[in-house]
């Protein structure tokens, strides 16, 4: 064989943005010219963007892709530097790639956002361009290296909606999708996503928890009363006076709980926002003292929402949260609440914008508006028991985006999705990895895993499962340089996990040799 191409390790005083080269490669736009769907059709080919580090890449060695999902390449690309990227090229003598989705970042077939030029944001039109990008692509500086597949083995990556994606890919185009890995893998579409708040119901701290319960219903039970003045000194109270729609002020006031996603044991990546919220609202102090000339008006909508027999308890919980929502949200308006609060207001920009500067209000929402639902209601919890965020936010209104910004007035189709597997979805070299505590576990197919069966007794080097304890979301993505590790970073559960990709990668490469040595013309 020829020896690989000589590399430096990656830099670590650099960052990854300005350490590697960003390329593009020409796909077709419209690649199913017998589906109507698409019509008109079109003949057109686009840039789709990508980056690559042939760092620890000798011959014969793999190409590990991770699929970016719903955001931009850039974001993505430390995983290129010092994460699971960088850790399964340096275990493989892989070569590493990160890999832009149509509609985000600069990879647009399309000059603009309009709804009509949206019909070819589908997951299928863009899991064929991750299938045409490796069977076609040629590596600068190795293209005396046939990298393409089924040629050169491709193991996937996502995490989240690339995650269901990579696994999609596993089974549709199984010849040239060697293996993948379902980091937190959505792969079971749901319209009506209550379940969103289920790990953090039973998994975030029950102070919290039982605080948040009972505010939230506060805040429904006043504006299900629909008493005017009441509703006029709720929204007072928040500094949301001028917010006009109830739904609009409850949708406001429901964030803080939310932040339970961004949490991560990597201290780089890490959101403080949900222990911050979590301290205000279960304080017995006031945090804000200027909420304190607010008291008597905390404990009357306290004894309006029904928890007047709390209210001792409760009232500086309620300022405190009145504190947090005006120095987190209000304060931050510069025009009037409703333009900067307003999902009821059909005339406003993240909805008339069509350029393509405004594609983190439409691309995914458009994909989830026509695919894969995920709508995170209060009003699907069942009742007798108090969700984390006001009922009052249902399936209507969570879904203005769909009707005001691509006038899609029906519910998405997400047997689309879904016709891959679901929650049940296997195949030969498709891991399924998540975190224990992962409020998308729910839609995944660790959803109902019970832990010492399934692990102990389903888990395999061609199909492993893994649930990672204590983690969010595909907390096996980041990685630290080798000089950050400690003891406690990665945590052990997250080390072990990455350790046991890196394991069953290896495997699946040696089964990739047998293939070779058996199947020779096909490698």
């Amino acid at each position: 064989m020829l020896p690989g191409p000589v590399r430096l390790e990656p830099r670590q005083d650099a960052e990854p943005e300005d350490l590697y080269t960003a390329y593009n490669l020409s796909v077709p736009v419209d690649h199913f010219h017998n589906d109507s769907t698409y019509e008109p059709h079109s003949d057109d080919h686009f840039n789709l963007r990508y980056y690559f580090d042939a760092t620890y890449y000798k011959p014969g060695g793999p190409v590990i892709l991770l699929q970016s999902g719903e955001t931009t390449v850039e974001d993505r690309l430390p995983y290129l530097q010092k994460g699971i990227v960088h850790q399964l090229t340096k275990a493989t003598n892989g070569l590493g790639v990160i890999l832009e989705h149509r509609y985000y970042g600069t990879s647009f077939p399309t000059p603009d956002l309009e709804t009509k030029n949206l019909r070819f944001l589908t997951t299928q039109q863009a899991m064929a361009d991750q299938a045409y990008f490796q069977q076609h692509v040629v590596f600068s500086g190795l293209e005396e290296y046939n990298l393409t597949a089924p040629h050169t083995p491709y193991i996937v990556y996502g995490g989240s909606y690339a995650g269901a994606f990579v696994a999609f890919m596993r089974v549709v185009y199984p010849d040239i999708t060697w293996g993948a890995i379902s980091s937190s893998g959505v792969t079971e579409a749901i319209y009506d996503y209550w379940q969103y708040y289920e790990p953090i119901r039973i998994y975030g701290p029950q102070d919290c928890i039982s605080t948040q319960q009972k505010l939230m219903n506060v805040l429904d039970n006043i504006l299900v009363a629909n008493d005017t003045q009441t509703i006029q000194d709720l929204k007072s109270a928040f500094g949301l006076q001028n917010l006009t729609d109830n739904q609009d002020f409850a949708n406001q006031i429901s964030f803080g709980i939310q932040g339970w996603q961004s949490r991560n044991w990597d201290p780089e990546v890490n959101s403080p926002s949900f222990d911050e919220y979590c301290r205000n609202i279960t304080s017995s102090e006031l945090q804000w003292p200027a909420t304190g000339e607010l008291a008597s008006n905390a404990s009357a909508l306290v004894e309006a929402g029904g928890w007047g027999n709390e209210s001792d308890t409760l009232q500086n919980p309620m300022l405190n949260l009145i504190g947090w929502i005006n120095d987190t949200y209000v304060s931050s308006c510069e025009s009037t609440q409703n333009e900067c609060f307003s999902m009821t207001n059909g005339t406003s920009k993240m909805y008339t914008d069509k350029s393509i500067e405004n594609q983190d209000s439409l691309s995914w929402p458009y994909q989830y508006c026509t695919q894969w639902g995920y709508i995170q209601t209060g009003s699907g919890v069942p009742e007798g028991q108090l969700p984390l965020i006001p009922r009052i936010l249902d399936l209507e209104y969570l879904t203005s985006v769909c009707r005001y910004a691509f006038n899609i007035t029906t519910s998405p189709d997400l047997e689309s999705v879904n016709q891959y597997g679901g929650f049940n979805i296997s195949y030969p070299r498709l891991a399924i990895v998540g975190g224990e505590t992962d409020p998308w576990r729910p839609a995944s197919p660790l959803a109902t895993l019970d832990v010492a069966d399934r692990l102990n007794d389903s888990s395999t080097v061609d199909q492993p499962l893994i649930l990672i304890e204590g983690a969010v979301h595909h907390w096996d993505e980041n990685g630290l340089f080798s000089n950050e590790t400690t003891p406690d970073l990665p945590p052990p559960a997250v080390a072990n996990a990455q350790a046991e990709i890196a394991q069953f990668v290896q495997a699946w490469l040696m089964e990739w040799q047998q293939h070779c040595s058996e199947s020779p013309e096909q490698c």
